[in-house]
C-alpha cells in the first residue's frame, strides 16, 4: 500500500475542510457542482481499468467462500442495513438512503490490499473481485427502488438514465481501453502501471470531496448532529459482519486464508461506485451524498485494526491449510 493510500482517511479529512472552507465563499458552490459529475466518472473510469471482468467464472472454484461472501454482501448486508438504518436512524430519511447506499455496495479495490496484510487468500479475493463488481452496479437500483421509495422520491427512469451516464460509460471506456492497451502495449503493461491508475483514481476521488463539501457544506453546516448518528450504525455494520464472517468460517471449515478473504470482501465498501450514483440522482438531496464521504473516514482505520485482530486470532482459532 503507497503512503498516498495509507493516507486516504487524513487526505480525506483535509479534502471535507477544504470543501467546507470553499462552501463558505461566494460562487464557489455553482463551479463545485458543475465539476463534480465529471471528477466522479473519471475517478470510477480509473477504478474500472484494473478489473479483469474476463475471469468472472474463476470465483467459482472455490464455492464456499463464493457462496458465503455473495450471500452475506447481496442478501445479508442490505437487510443489515435497512435495520441500522430503522434502529439509528429512524428521523433521518436522507441518512439512511446513503447508508444503505454504503452497505450494499461491496469494494472492489481495497481490499485486496488489507487481505494481502493479513496473509489471506489473494487470488481468491481477486477471483471475487468481477463478481462483486458486477452485481452491485446490477443491484444497486434494485435496493434502492425495494428499500428506498418509501424514504424519498425516486424517480426509477431517472435513476436509471444517471447510473448509465456516471457509471456505464466510464465502465464502457475503461473496457475499450484495457483490450487496446494489452492490444498496443501487451498485457503486463498496465499490471506495471497500476500505482499510477491508483494516485489518479485516489486523487479524483479527493477532488469531488472537496467539490461535493464546496457544493453543499451550507446543508451540513446547518445540521452537522445529523452526521455524528452515523457513527452507531457504520460501526454497528463492522462489528456485526466480522463476528459473522468468522462464525461462518467455522461452520465451514475454512483455512485462514479464506476466512481473511471472507472477512475483508464483506467488511469493506465500495463508496465511491455509490456516490457517483448519489451525486448524479440525488442531487437535490445533499445528505446522502455525503453520508458516504463518512464511510471512508471510519473503514479505513477499522479495516487496518481488522488485519491485526486476524492474524491475533490465526493460531487459536483458524486452521492453515
Amino acid at each position: 500500500m503507497s503512503w498516498f493510500e495509507r493516507s486516504q482517511p487524513l487526505l480525506i479529512l483535509l479534502s471535507v475542510l477544504l470543501g467546507l472552507s470553499l462552501a463558505l465563499m461566494g460562487n464557489i458552490a455553482a463551479l463545485a457542482g458543475h465539476l463534480l459529475t465529471p471528477l466522479l466518472m473519471g475517478m470510477l473510469y480509473a477504478a474500472f481499468l484494473p478489473i479483469p471482468l474476463r475471469h468472472l467464472g474463476r470465483a467459482f472454484g472455490n464455492y464456499r467462500v463464493t457462496i458465503a461472501s455473495l450471500a452475506m454482501n447481496f442478501v445479508w448486508t442490505p437487510l443489515l442495513a435497512w435495520a441500522l438504518g430503522a434502529l439509528f436512524l429512524r428521523d433521518a430519511p436522507d441518512l439512511r438512503v446513503g447508508l444503505l447506499m454504503l452497505m450494499v455496495t461491496p469494494c472492489t479495490d481495497w481490499y485486496l490490499v488489507f487481505t494481502g496484510i493479513a496473509k489471506g487468500n489473494v487470488s481468491l479475493a481477486t477471483a471475487l473481485l468481477p463478481l462483486n463488481f458486477v452485481l452491485q452496479m446490477v443491484l444497486l437500483p434494485v435496493y434502492l427502488a425495494i428499500f428506498a421509495q418509501s424514504l424519498v422520491t425516486i424517480d426509477l427512469w431517472v435513476l436509471g438514465s444517471k447510473i448509465v451516464t456516471v457509471l456505464l460509460i466510464p465502465l464502457a471506456l475503461a473496457v475499450l481501453s484495457r483490450y487496446s492497451i494489452n492490444w498496443l502495449k501487451g498485457p503486463t503493461w498496465l499490471h506495471q502501471k497500476l500505482p499510477q491508475v491508483a494516485m489518479i483514481q485516489l486523487l479524483c476521488l479527493n477532488l469531488a470531496i472537496v467539490a461535493i463539501f464546496a457544493a453543499e457544506g451550507e446543508a451540513l453546516l446547518q445540521r452537522p448532529e445529523l452526521l455524528l448518528l452515523l457513527l452507531l450504525p457504520i460501526g454497528s455494520f463492522f462489528v456485526i459482519n466480522f463476528v459473522l464472517a468468522q462464525w461462518l468460517g467455522k461452520r465451514l471449515r475454512l483455512a485462514y486464508p479464506e476466512v481473511v478473504c471472507l472477512t475483508c470482501t464483506t467488511l469493506a465498501r465500495n463508496s465511491p461506485v455509490a456516490l457517483a450514483v448519489a451525486a448524479a440522482a440525488f442531487g437535490d438531496r445533499p445528505l446522502i451524498a455525503l453520508t458516504l464521504v463518512i464511510g471512508p473516514l471510519l473503514e479505513l482505520p477499522i479495516m487496518a485494526l481488522v488485519t491485526q485482530l486476524l492474524w491475533r486470532l490465526r493460531p487459536q482459532t483458524y486452521r492453515d491449510c
